[in-house]
């Protein structure tokens, strides 16, 4: 008997995928990383590996994106996601114009929709965009005409594929592939786009031991349905774990008292020393960022040894210039 919610889920993965790829299937926007095909990230990989390289060499600029205009809309605060893109699209030897969102109509009451098509008629060829709304990346890549791409950089609660995919690679390039991975995610998951993300992509890459850590107030029973355990003793979820995944709590989500106190957190949740011995000893321990010291993680822990916090920084570069080279510069990557 078929299994309705199975279906569901199945079709709108087929539905996501068929946004994201143009009608040659090839990858045309970056939405989420629901509804793309394995290759797809193992490409991605790929040529995040052969930029790698390229960079070994000295060369830091190519002229796949030459003559390309980038647009950087971020309609909520970033550092590192915004300057890596930056980065990234210049490295390809892109134009690259970041929007000054305050000081733009949209403070004056323009539309969402009504920007993009401004700022395309202005022959804008890309849109990376971080917004607070979750679906606003698919509204927009729903209007662009067709040779234009939508990145999203992170919406509302939704998907940060980016960030997902950098953190899936630093995995892959400290060991070697997924195969028999235990992986904890850990803190604010109810309110984390990254979180959602890293799921979809472990889960992807053939992840099955994935394990959701909090408090019940920020790892609800009902997320073990996206395809995890949830585990609210912490002992519990970071036993014999492979890879730490941290999160930062989401003070700007939060409408009322979802923890006690910082204090109260970090003696509970927070990634010591003593909460980390629980986990495999060579385990690897990850964060997006901000990272918040003494609140989700202890500082001997974050500058340790076993911490990945600043290489999952760097290879955001490179991650970032696949996934543009993938998508605007798709009709070169694919020659």
């Amino acid at each position: 008997m078929p299994n309705s919610r199975t279906d569901s889920l199945a079709g709108l993965a087929e539905r996501l995928g068929a946004i994201q790829y143009d009608a040659d299937g090839r990858l045309q926007h970056l939405l989420t990383l629901e509804g793309l095909r394995r290759d797809t990230l193992e490409e991605l990989f790929a040529l995040a590996d052969s930029l790698v390289e390229v960079g070994a060499r000295s060369v830091k600029n190519v002229p796949l994106l030459h003559g390309k205009t980038v647009v950087l809309l971020f309609f909520e605060a970033s550092t590192r996601t915004r300057t890596t893109f930056e980065i990234a699209a210049k490295r390809l030897s892109a134009d690259v114009v970041t929007l000054d969102v305050p000081a733009s109509s949209a403070s004056k009451g323009e539309s969402l929709l009504d920007t993009i098509a401004n700022l395309q008629a202005m022959r804008t060829d890309a849109f990376v965009m971080r917004h607070a709304d979750s679906g606003a990346a698919h509204l927009v890549a729903a209007h662009v005409a067709p040779q234009v791409a939508v990145v999203n950089a992170g919406d509302g609660c939704h998907a940060h594929p980016t960030q997902a995919l950098l953190d899936l690679y630093t995995i892959r390039q400290q060991r070697g592939g997924f195969d028999g991975l235990k992986v904890a995610i850990v803190g604010d998951v109810l309110h984390s786009r990254v979180a959602r993300s890293q799921l979809v992509g472990l889960r992807m890459l053939g992840v099955t031991d994935i394990r959701l850590v909090g408090p019940a107030t920020l790892v609800p029973q009902r997320l073990a349905e996206l395809g995890a355990r949830v585990c609210h003793d912490p002992r519990d979820g970071l036993d014999g774990v492979d890879v730490v995944m941290m999160l930062r709590l989401q003070r700007e989500r939060m409408a009322g008292g979802f923890v006690p106190s910082d204090r109260e957190y970090f003696e509970l949740y927070g990634l010591t020393e003593k909460a980390l011995a629980a986990a495999h000893p060579d385990a690897l321990v990850m964060h997006p960022g901000p990272i918040n010291r003494g609140v989700e993680i202890a500082s001997s822990v974050a500058d340790g040894g076993r911490s990945l916090i600043l290489p999952q920084v760097t290879n955001g570069i490179v991650i970032r210039m696949a996934v543009l080279a993938q998508t605007v510069g798709r009709e070169a990557a694919n020659a």
